[in-house]
């Protein structure tokens, strides 16, 4: 009997990077997106995570600490059977997948079943965590090379046949928390001076990242209060740690800063506030749903229409993928004048080559609809969320037009992880951009209690009542309701 080739399942092996988000490679990010299941480790955090496409398949199948969630072999099989599938398979892991990281092992299960595989590297937490920490692997005068291991080998034995300094230039051990002190005693007896410089990083690149230093013979002693895993490096460049202190700077360098926008938004804010030095803690409080089906778009539109007004970046999305589907695009409006609310909404109206006719004076649609020119007797399409009130159709109406309204998209709750609920509670602030915002992450955190030095900080008037509604206080309110400004309100509280 033949068997016809599997000509749809691929499989790509990727490295997700020492854990930071912002370190995620571009080929990393497309892969996740396309793909239709996801094998994921245990340290691959949920701000990597929300890359994967919507709707798909979510495994954790990694270890941590020596505890598997399954063995290699089961991830090796369950690889090849999901491709095999004709699925496209994302394995993901942390740093690079043939850095200590089994690639080569599952690369090879995959090759011996004849299915299609692309390696795509990640940033090594070998190199980047020691770099978070202010430790240059080399240094002009200081070390020229590097050598990196693992601590423990396949059996859980420490190497015994460790490099000796001259051989090793910095010294650099991964996965080291338990067998430290062993490694530390063969590294003696292998002719390093035990006064030489060493830093041990736990949660590196990461909200929380902790260094400490000490000379070799005591950082077995010093690194046993971190968390695992470590990583732990030894020579002459470890002592520029506390010259340099996090690989980083900014006035917001050691504050952690909570964004609760929607996986689809975040990122302008997010960048905005880690240009700044903050840790980005992204807790998205909610999705959004579009409903293109319900905005009837045909070559009428132009005639129907005597105004569009977009109060969001969604409405415009909802309206675009109608006429996508309709096989229109932006001609379709005619001669229809189109408004906009905020900087955001304009932008991504431009970048589907609409230039918005009207923009009000403040970024609010009670501003719109106090502004909005030749509304008497003008038709008035309003693509808005399921969740916004009647004010401003009403308001429109009020001065005789005559309102179209479509619920355009459905704003609806995020379910948070409990390690994401727990790094919302220990952030230094917490950002709100949305009413929904507010009331949804109350709804994520349940009975949890924030305290008050968590600062709360939001982006318009309308945002802080459902801040005060959801939280009891506001500490900061942005000036006028933009990504900017709110990122002000954000520095004056905290920096």
């Amino acid at each position: 009997m033949n068997t016809m080739p599997n000509l749809t399942g691929h499989a790509w092996l990727v490295g997700a990077g020492p854990g930071d988000p912002g370190l995620l490679t571009l080929a990393a990010r497309d892969a996740l997106q396309q793909a239709d299941v996801v094998l994921y480790d245990a340290l691959i955090g949920p701000e990597v995570l929300r890359f994967a496409r919507p709707g798909a398949e979510l495994v954790p199948v990694g270890k941590r600490a020596g505890a598997h969630a399954m063995p290699q072999e089961e991830i090796n099989r369950l690889l090849v059977a999901r491709t095999g599938e004709g699925r496209r398979v994302v394995r993901l892991k942390g740093g690079d997948p043939f850095v200590f990281g089994r690639g080569g092992e599952e690369a090879l299960a995959l090759r011996a079943a004849g299915l299609p595989f692309t390696v795509i590297p990640g940033v090594t937490s070998a190199v980047a965590v020691p770099a978070a920490a202010g430790i240059p692997v080399t240094h002009r005068g200081l070390a020229t090379r590097f050598t990196v291991i693992t601590a423990a080998d396949r059996a859980g034995a420490v190497p015994a046949d460790l490099p000796g300094p001259a051989a090793a230039g910095t010294l650099v051990i991964l996965m080291g928390a338990a067998a430290l002190p062993a490694l530390v005693e063969r590294l003696l007896a292998a002719g390093w001076d035990p006064d030489t410089p060493a830093a041990s990083i736990a949660n590196g690149t990461l909200p929380g990242q902790q260094v400490v230093t000490a000379p070799l013979a005591g950082i077995a002693l010093a690194a046993s209060c971190l968390p695992t895993p470590l990583i732990t490096v030894v020579g002459p460049v470890a002592a520029l740690a506390e010259q340099l202190g996090p690989g980083r700077f900014g006035p917001l360098v050691g504050r952690s800063v909570v964004v609760t926008r929607s996986r689809t938004q975040s990122s302008t804010l997010s960048e905005a506030l880690r240009n700044l030095g903050a840790t980005v803690i992204e807790a998205p409080a909610i999705a959004i749903r579009l409903h293109p089906e319900r905005i009837l778009a045909d070559e009428r539109c132009a005639s129907r229409w005597d105004w569009v007004v977009f109060t969001s970046q969604n409405a415009v999305a909802a309206v675009f993928d109608a006429f996508d589907a309709a096989g229109l695009d932006a001609r379709a409006f005619g001669t229809t004048r189109i408004a906009a609310v905020g900087d955001a909404t304009a932008a991504a109206l431009r970048a589907r080559a609409i230039r918005p006719d009207f923009l009000p004076s403040r970024a609010t649609s009670a501003a719109l609809a106090d502004e909005l020119p030749r509304v008497r007797g003008a038709r008035v399409f309003l693509p808005i969320s399921s969740l916004a009130g009647p004010e401003l159709e009403d308001a429109l109406r009020a001065r005789g037009a005559h309102v179209e309204r479509v619920d355009a998209y459905d704003t609806i709750p995020e379910t948070l992880d409990p390690a994401t609920i727990a790094r919302v509670q220990a952030a230094d602030a917490i950002t709100f951009t949305s009413a929904s915002t507010a009331r949804f992450l109350r709804q994520a955190l349940a009975e949890t209690v924030l305290a008050p030095e968590v600062r709360l900080v939001s982006i318009g008037p309308a945002t802080s009542a459902a801040v005060r509604a959801a939280f009891g206080r506001v500490d900061a309110e942005a000036p006028e309701p933009s990504i900017p400004a709110l990122v002000g309100a954000v520095l004056e509280v905290l920096a």
